[in-house]
């Protein structure tokens, strides 16, 4: 039996997992990666351990697969998902790393990015990449990188840890990227999917240092010959068939594949996104971006598959859009909370002291944290808790701060709905802090609208596997992968929209007083 090794390398994990022709997870293995925070605002990775993360969770599900599976002949293709906006430098002859790997949650380049919207420019930077200018997304952090290596932009290679990932496994062979993961650099523009010269000359970036554009669902490359730390070799010649940002492909691993749909993921942030057949400008806060792309029909010549040249681009792909809404706190702000009360075991500590009350006691916390994003883009904002009195206690925080992820994600799900012209979704959800009953039924109250939790952890890694597994031919469409989709749970509404919208407006003024408030 063929399978498919599925690598999702996040923020605070790398998992890896054999995903068999049933759709179905035959073995996985998981590894901590750690994250550092050098002064404040500053979020940064090592590149080496993300590597090495990578490689040591393929070892565990190896191992695994040896323990409880029988019949495995052939790893028949690899898929990548990965933590998006994330940027690192390395060198071209060594790839070795040239500064830290500079998370997406990171600010450091927010002074360049206020003098880009001093001069002007936000508005064409929106229209040509579909992104609101923010330190968040990447091309801001390799001028960063590229101001602080102290070596020549010619020697250097750039990229998302897709890319970083990619060059490792090829041996340095190909430097390329998909189009996802380039649609969150601020450097791609939607209308002709290329690397836009004019922005890369006001970011200062070498074209030269840029990866490859290509599909998500393509062969990027093959994997040489890797030993791994438990004394494995992952064989070369496996195709690596598949890169795709781990929030795409959660909206794949979902199902999400026609217009309506909407999914949230819920993680240290939370990423809503819908498809649309063409790019939406949002009206409402949102970002335009990719939600994939398949190579059917359009991919490059397989001579260039190897090249280092990032002057090969996709022609005529099979693109979906989407629109997309950042928020940068909502499971950070259960960890913050928990932190803040001195609580072990967060997650499962935090939903039970929220069951012990049946409401907030009139606390509202606003978790603007490291600012706030979609659809307000407050970078300067910061955390507020109101309404507290001598009866508060830490349920009611614990509570609110399940409330505050809830609200959030309405104030992106209403945009959203405005800007795609749907109303009455049902909202598709995955990620660890979807796993708690009391929020996914606060999260139903909110929006009025049904959630549908995946009862599959690793949907972004499912999702990467299902285009990987379309490039190779193991599934033939997205109708045939819609019979391997995980079940969900649901969640229904329980209140009126009478008490679903005093519950929003006490929300909005709490809001208010953060965006507004010197």
């Amino acid at each position: 039996m063929a399978v498919i090794l599925a690598i999702d390398q996040g923020t605070t994990n790398t998992k890896a997992l054999l995903v068999g022709p049933d759709g179905t997870i035959l073995a996985q293995g998981s590894v901590p990666t750690g994250v550092t925070y050098p002064q404040a605002g500053w979020v940064e990775q090592d590149p080496l351990e993300i590597w090495h993360s990578t490689l040591e969770a393929v070892a565990r599900c190896l191992a695994a697969a040896e323990r409880v599976t029988d019949g495995v002949t052939a790893i028949a293709a690899i898929a990548i998902a990965n933590q998006r906006e994330t940027a690192l430098l390395w060198e071209r002859t060594t790839g070795l790393p040239v500064g830290p790997a500079v998370v997406w949650q990171c600010r450091r380049s927010a002074p360049f990015c206020e003098q880009l919207k001093a001069d002007g420019l936000e508005p064409m930077l929106r229209a040509r990449t579909g992104l609101q200018v923010d330190p968040m997304f990447s091309g801001s952090k390799v001028r960063w990188l590229l101001d602080h290596a102290g070596k020549p932009p010619s020697e250097l290679c750039a990229g998302n840890v897709d890319a970083w990932l990619l060059w490792h496994l090829t041996g340095g062979a190909v430097h390329a990227t998909d189009l996802t993961n380039a649609s969150r650099t601020q450097l791609l523009n939607l209308a002709d999917l290329t690397w836009d010269d004019e922005i890369l000359a006001l970011f200062g970036i070498p074209r030269a240092a840029l990866p490859v554009l290509r599909p998500s669902s393509a062969v990027f490359g093959e994997t040489v010959p890797i030993d791994l730390p438990s004394g494995a070799t992952l064989p070369g010649g496996i195709p690596i068939a598949s890169m795709i940002g781990d929030s795409h492909a959660s909206l794949f691993g979902l199902g999400g594949f026609r217009r309506g749909a909407v999914k949230a993921t819920y993680g240290t942030g939370t990423s809503l996104m819908s498809p649309t057949p063409a790019p939406i400008a949002s009206a409402n806060g949102l970002s335009t971006t990719i939600a994939w792309a398949h190579a059917a029909g359009c991919e490059a010549p397989a001579a260039s598959l190897h090249s280092r040249s990032p002057h090969s681009r996709v022609t005529s792909p099979s693109v979906v859009f989407a629109l997309e809404g950042n928020i940068y706190t909502t499971g950070g702000a259960v960890q913050w909370i928990g932190d803040l009360l001195g609580l072990d075991g967060i997650g499962a500590t935090i939903e039970a002291l929220a069951r012990s009350v049946p409401d907030a006691g009139g606390v509202t916390f606003v978790p603007a944290l490291v600012g706030l994003g979609a659809p307000h883009w407050a970078p300067s904002a910061r955390g507020l808790v109101t309404g507290l009195s001598l009866g508060t206690g830490r349920a009611h925080l614990a509570r609110a701060a399940l409330d505050a992820i809830a609200f959030q994600v309405r104030d992106v799900f209403d945009a959203m709905q405005a800007d795609a012209g749907v109303a009455d979704s049902t909202l598709l959800v995955d990620g660890g802090a979807s796993r708690n009953d009391l929020l996914m039924q606060l999260q139903a109250d909110a929006i009025g609208c049904p959630v549908e939790r995946s009862r599959s952890s690793d949907v972004s890694a499912l999702g990467a596997a299902f285009l990987a597994g379309l490039t190779i031919g193991l599934w033939h469409d997205e109708t045939t992968l819609e019979a391997l989709i995980p079940p969900r749970d649901r969640f229904e509404p329980a209140i009126d929209s009478t008490e679903r919208e005093m519950r929003h407006l006490t929300w909005r003024a709490a809001l208010a007083r953060t965006l507004y408030e010197p």
